[in-house]
């Protein structure tokens, strides 16, 4: 049986830039691109943190997890919308599986692992985790261990969208080096099979700092202090990978991988505000300033659908039989949702260019719909533009962020490389989606996958 595997993971990393306008300057990626193969790896659906790693780690799309964003609908009440953690996760993660098979595992900052289960292994758990007084590893003593050997760990960033720029910057510096620092301890002092790393700081800086350094950014002025602060941030978490591959023993098999990439947001769309002109939205009082779309704003009675913010559209329609006070018959509902469709796929911008969405129905995008998934779901113009919730903004269309600063929207591609692999090519790839990582991990392992996946091998 196979003795070793290891996966880096890179929140947010982007093809453009790793592949071609970065790669001379990273050294290590470059030289594991050279030596194994690499290209596009598709997202999940949506291309969000949360459900994209978690479709990673267990071979299954948004629609089989029934995660369809960082929040999702409990029941069909109208404000029932919690915060997706790991004790929705029904699928079997990679270092569940190999746990049955009594391969070890070092489990090291993968989005959706708060709270901490049991493993055959470490597990540090990421971003949802909320300090580093919570019981985020397992097992819980390796907590005390961290901070004996580190004296202080970063599980996430404090507010990436501040205005405190020079903060938020060395803060993402120390996070990852201390990241990478553990991960490197962990493999000396271990005895392990199968090492997973994610770290978030490349999707934390270019939330921030994207319109510095794309030329094409509706924002980007040529000249700033910041202009090079995501490539020099590149080439120092490229130095990490370096020293971590070298404590790696030789010819063990690497995948770099990214859960989604970045593209230069051009503003937002106010979903709410374009229900309520296109008569599918009433409120009981039209907010004198924006506010954030709250239940008790809405006339239930006259209200056929309403709408969420995020870096996608999730639409919602008020169901007869479903929803407390729904006005939609079920009979009518297919044709409403169809309209609302064909409407949304035909919005202009304000000088009359359309604006390029594309709206997907839940049932005709996953081979199976399981939790409460949105009625509709809405990438504005390509995902260029983000879904505003507020209510009270004059116009469809916004240049600000309603959650704080934000100055990139995610792309539906991330980035796959790997060297070491039985059986791989070498070269440039394509076909590669976050689901096919799973059953790739488990088959090189031999192991027995009780998964139903939704991807499959790579080789």
């Amino acid at each position: 049986m196979p003795s070793r595997l290891v996966i880096i993971g890179l929140d947010c990393a982007t093809p453009q830039l790793v592949f071609e306008r970065y790669r001379s300057s990273l050294p290590a990626l470059s030289s594991v691109m050279d030596e194994g193969c690499y290209g596009l790896m598709r997202s999940s659906t949506p291309p969000i943190t949360v459900p994209a790693w978690t479709s990673m780690t267990t071979g299954w799309d948004a629609g089989r997890l029934g995660i369809y964003g960082f929040r999702n609908r409990k029941s069909y009440d109208y404000a029932d919308l919690h915060v997706s953690t790991n004790l929705d996760v029904k699928a079997e993660r990679i270092w569940e599986a190999l746990s049955r098979n009594k391969l070890k595992s070092i489990i090291l900052g993968v989005p959706q692992t708060f709270p901490p289960r049991p493993l055959n292994g470490w597990l540090i758990s990421s971003f949802l985790a909320p300090n580093i007084h919570s019981e985020f590893t397992f097992p819980p003593s390796l907590k005390n261990e961290i901070l004996r050997i580190l004296g202080t760990y970063i599980i996430d960033v404090r507010d990436y969208r501040t205005c405190e720029t020079s903060f938020l910057i060395n803060s993402i510096y120390q996070m990852t080096a201390l990241r990478f620092r553990l991960a490197k301890y962990l493999i000396k002092t271990r005895p392990w099979n199968f090492l997973m790393l994610v770290e978030m700081g490349i999707d934390r800086l270019q939330h921030r700092f994207w319109r510095y350094c794309d030329h094409e950014h509706p924002q980007y002025s040529p000249g700033s202090i910041y202009e090079n602060t995501i490539l020099e941030y590149h080439k120092f978490i490229d130095n990490e990978i370096s020293d971590l591959l070298e404590a790696v023993p030789a010819h063990t098999p690497v995948m770099v991988v990214s859960d989604h990439g970045a593209q230069a947001l051009h503003g937002g769309v106010c979903i709410n505000k374009w229900l309520v002109d296109n008569g599918y939205l009433r409120l009981n009082t039209m907010p004198m300033s924006p506010l954030p779309i709250s239940m008790d704003l809405i006339d239930w009675a006259n209200t056929v659908a309403w709408g969420e913010g995020g870096y996608y559209g999730r639409i919602f329609l008020n169901v007869a039989g479903r929803e407390p006070r729904g006005i939609v018959n079920q009979l009518e509902y297919t044709a409403i949702r169809q309209e609302l469709k064909q409407k949304l796929e035909l919005m202009t911008l304000e000088d009359g260019q359309p604006l390029g969405n594309t709206v997907l129905i839940p049932e005709e995008t996953y081979n199976k719909v399981n939790g409460i998934p949105p009625d509709l779901m809405v990438y504005f113009g390509n995902l260029k533009w983000r879904s505003i919730g507020t209510i009270g903004i004059e116009s469809i269309f916004t240049k600000s962020n309603d959650t704080g600063q934000d100055e990139a929207n995610h792309a539906q591609h991330g980035i796959f490389i790997c060297k070491n692999f039985p059986g791989q090519p070498t070269g440039q790839i394509s076909g590669v989606s976050v689901e096919d990582v799973a059953p790739s991990v488990l088959k090189y392992f031999g192991v027995n996958q009780h998964n139903c996946f939704d991807g499959k091998a790579i080789f």
